[in-house]
């Protein structure tokens, strides 16, 4: 029994690599999603793509658009959900308020991050975010390769 438990009782499933790289992301909340049966399969097979997804605010309800969640094979013709359907996120009123606020206030973005079980329910991490410029993306560039070259030198002078 030398298993190590994941952290906090989460298990990945997917994370949107490119919220980190195209977006300055401020403040984060775990939102829940409602799914049908096939979709939940589906994602324990890990089949999500993000490619253009984000959160959108209609007559006080977030939904998530543009996350693709590919149909489970397994289940009938009849029964498969469109892939690209907007899903509901299950938050609580003044959450939605107040992330509505913020981005319409500062011109902020609401991006999905990560999704994740917890307790056997699909949980979705999501962030305020800010678009990053060209000259912001190749600044962050720049100081990976400044960290990556004085790890390099240490681990040689520590040889």
């Amino acid at each position: 029994m030398s298993e190590k438990p994941e952290a906090a009782g989460r298990k990945p499933i997917a994370e949107n690599r490119n919220a980190r790289r195209l977006y300055e992301l401020t403040e984060t909340l775990e939102a829940g999603l409602a799914l049908q049966g096939s979709e939940v399969k589906s994602l324990r097979d890990g089949r999500v793509s993000f490619k253009d997804g984000y959160v959108d605010v209609k007559n006080g309800e977030a939904f998530l658009v543009g996350v693709h969640i590919a149909p489970y094979e397994k289940t009938s013709l009849f029964d498969r959900p469109d892939p690209e359907r907007p899903r509901k996120l299950l938050l609580h009123r003044r959450e939605i308020d107040r992330l509505q606020a913020k981005a319409e206030q500062k011109g902020l973005t609401i991006v999905p991050v990560r999704l994740y079980f917890t307790r056997g329910r699909v949980k979705l991490e999501i962030a305020l975010a800010k678009g990053k410029k060209v000259h912001d993306r190749r600044d962050d560039l720049k100081q990976k390769d400044i960290a990556r070259d004085t790890a390099r030198q240490l681990a040689q002078y520590n040889k």
